[in-house]
């Protein structure tokens, strides 16, 4: 757990609208999140948006919506797994070949969720 308050900044958008992030890029209100906000965060990442990264990013969103909380990395690799048919190194080598960084690091981040406090996925 961290020990230190996050900083919290406005981040201008493209668009011009503004929404509110923590010190590493994360939402601090998921609410806030947009399409514009994913394309803008992926942007920054370096990562150029497949239907494929839709699909995890949906996924993330969607169970967050039904759950009340971030999906875990596992979710993720099952997610994957089930689409492509893959055991588990293979459903892993794919979200990371999509999310170079992490789950948390950027999936979880690009699809406009908190950070994680007292625990990582990767």
């Amino acid at each position: 757990m961290r020990t230190l308050p996050d900083k919290i900044t406005q981040l201008t958008l493209p668009s011009g609208a503004s929404v509110e992030v923590d010190g590493n890029g994360y939402l601090t209100n998921p609410e806030q999140w947009t399409p514009e906000f994913t394309r803008f965060m992926a942007d920054q990442e370096n990562i150029e948006l497949t239907p494929l990264h839709y699909e995890v990013i949906n996924f993330i969103r969607e169970s967050e919506a039904d759950h009340g909380v971030m999906p875990d990395v596992r979710f993720a690799l099952k997610l994957l797994a089930k689409r492509d048919k893959l055991d588990k190194a293979g459903s892993k080598a794919a979200l990371y070949a999509l999310f170079p960084y992490g789950y948390v690091g950027q999936a979880c981040k690009i699809a406009g969720m908190r950070q994680p406090r007292a625990w990582s996925t990767g």
